[in-house]
């Protein structure tokens, strides 16, 4: 269904979020944007919607369920604006964000539902799961000019690294559990990456409450939802394996022409499983068995 406008699309399934997770796909274009829709069904997400302009090509193999809402995704904070829409029209759901290209992933993903993980997560007293963003890459970048390639994917299996955030109000005092995360392409070629974009930490799936602001920066502005833990334990966290780092570099006309290929010696072939990124140590399973 295409809807005119968040708007009217949070007024006829709002109220649906509180019964599933709901993702919202902010779509730059439509590079495996298909793929993106199927895996979010497959996770079991209820409401699914897609924020894109008239423009995009809409694919054939979107799920029949998938909403598609018209919106201008080049305005000035358009996907902070597009989520803090959703925070307030559904205080106590969860919700997910992404781009196309960018696929979540959480610990045994393949047979438990993101209801499944959302409902573990509550009954921990968290209403967030950490999601830093692995980077994707196609293996050969003279074949896949784009950097882009599913079959061919590729992640590093190092080279991430975390620095505890401080606090500017306070003379950058340590924040306590909150670090930059770093790695990746962006670590990789960061000559090519603004300093402000080359973080990697992200919480994209979250609960609703009222109050809660998401940042263009992917914090928000309760403090709590930005720490990566709960005070007492290790939470399971997830990771979003995204090629929209990937795609950026190769469009960009000056890191196009100084990047020949994003392999490298620790690059490794992506699986496609949650066990290959516990294993990574890209994410963990706290205690969720």
């Amino acid at each position: 269904m295409i809807f005119d406008g968040m708007d009217h699309f949070l007024a006829a399934h709002a109220a649906d979020f509180r019964s599933r997770p709901a993702a919202l796909v902010f779509a730059e274009d439509a590079v495996e944007l298909a793929s993106t829709l199927q895996h979010l069904s497959a996770l079991g997400f209820g409401q699914i919607a897609v924020l894109c302009d008239d423009l995009l090509v809409w694919p054939e193999e979107a799920p029949a369920r998938v909403h598609r809402i018209r919106g201008n995704i080049f305005q000035e904070e358009a996907l902070s604006l597009a989520v803090n829409r959703m925070i307030a029209a559904a205080p106590g759901a969860w919700l997910h964000y992404c781009y196309n290209g960018e696929y979540l992933h959480y610990p045994f993903c393949e047979t438990r539902s993101v209801l499944d993980v959302c409902t573990f997560q509550s009954e921990e007293r968290r209403d967030t799961i950490v999601t830093p963003v692995v980077d994707l890459y196609a293996a050969d970048t003279r074949r896949h000019p784009d950097g882009v390639d599913r079959a061919t994917a590729m992640l590093d299996r190092i080279g991430y690294y975390a620095l505890q955030r401080g606090d500017p109000l306070k003379n950058w005092e340590p924040k306590p559990r909150q670090f930059d995360l770093f790695g990746g392409l962006r670590w990789r070629f960061e000559e090519h990456v603004p300093w402000t974009k080359r973080r990697i930490d992200r919480v994209s799936l979250f609960r609703a409450v009222p109050g809660l602001i998401f940042r263009e920066d992917h914090s928000f502005n309760i403090e709590e939802y930005n720490t990566l833990n709960c005070p007492w334990h290790h939470n399971l966290s997830g990771a979003v394996c995204s090629f929209r780092t990937a795609k950026a570099l190769r469009i960009n006309p000056g890191s196009r022409e100084a990047i020949h290929s994003f392999a490298w010696a620790h690059s490794v072939p992506f699986e496609w499983s949650s066990r290959q990124l516990m294993e990574l140590g890209l994410m963990e399973p706290g205690q969720w068995f």
